[in-house]
């Protein structure tokens, strides 16, 4: 049987002329468990080992419903104060917007300021890529466009993303734009499909966006499946990762991979080795049949 095209070592952020590696590591739970700025080096110095230059961040991460609001960020900004030579190794990404406990505010006031916030807890004048964590409805979309160039403008962010858009709102933040959004961010994994056919994936592709896949692994659900659709995912793909002799979390990163819109899994582990594993996937080759079965048993049904 044929196999679907090979991952490329190396993928652009959107149309931009940023170089990025087709896996990204996350720091959702860097700060989690008072982890030591040296404990948090190790495992940038993981990632950045593997080949993995993508590292995504947010302001939000850290907060744990009281307080910690800005503490993943924070403790990336001690690792680069510490060791400057390693911003120059990563493509820097973080996100803001969302004002804890919950409202989203994307007003021009809170969002410069929480960019402003960002670039100081991070320690840098610069990040790769900004995004709008969450969509904020009372923002109306050229506000938001008009702040986010003016970043641009400023030299405070190269390029620009969204996270957890729905394709419209996506269209509305791009027709206010004058330059390019290069990135989304949606919740995709073997568990959570519906990208593949409400087309998110079909619009990414369109306008040259980079998915960038948050929870690739099911929130976790896929390393330890517990209802009937979840094990029958997780036999798939432990039948698939068996025969290419990689572990179920790695064939779940590959199959994300073989799409066409270049989808970019976000590693979410805050272990070395599990960060280092995640490249393995780049090795995997597959065919349209095993592909589709692991579509299906996330289905539940066959293909119409």
């Amino acid at each position: 049987m044929s196999q679907l095209p090979a991952p490329p070592a190396s993928r652009t952020l959107g149309t931009s002329d940023i170089a990025i590696s087709p896996i990204a590591w996350g720091m959702w739970r860097l700060a989690e468990g008072s982890r030591s700025r040296a404990d948090a080096a190790a495992l940038v110095h993981a990632a950045l080992d593997a080949g993995i230059t993508l590292l995504d961040t947010a302001d939000i991460y850290g907060f744990d419903g009281t307080g910690g609001f800005g503490d993943a960020e924070a403790l990336l900004g001690e690792v680069l104060a510490a060791d400057p030579g390693l911003r120059d190794k990563m493509v820097l990404a973080t996100k803001g917007g969302i004002m804890p406990p919950l409202p989203y505010d994307q007003s021009r006031s809170y969002l410069t300021e929480a960019l402003d916030k960002s670039l100081a807890r991070v320690k840098v004048d610069t990040v790769d890529l900004y995004q709008i964590h969450r969509p904020d409805l009372l923002a109306h979309p050229q506000e938001v466009a008009r702040t986010l160039e003016d970043a641009v403008s400023a030299g405070k962010v190269r390029t620009l993303g969204v996270s957890n858009f729905t394709p419209a709102q996506i269209d509305a933040l791009a027709h206010f734009l004058t330059v390019p959004l290069v990135s989304t961010q949606p919740e995709i994994s073997p568990l959570r499909i519906d990208c593949f056919e409400n087309g998110e994936l079909d619009q990414a592709m369109r306008m040259g966006l980079t998915p960038l896949a948050w929870s690739p692994l099911g929130g976790g659900a896929l390393i330890s499946p517990k209802g009937a659709r979840d094990i029958a995912v997780a036999t798939e793909l432990d039948r698939i990762a068996g025969e290419q002799g990689v572990s179920r979390s790695v064939a779940a990163y590959g199959w994300l991979m073989a799409h066409p819109a270049g989808i970019v899994p976000i590693v979410g582990s805050q272990n070395a080795e599990r960060i280092a594993e995640a490249t393995q996937a780049l090795e995997m080759r597959w065919t349209r049949q095993d592909w589709y079965a692991v579509l299906v048993a996330a289905r539940g049904a066959p293909m119409p």
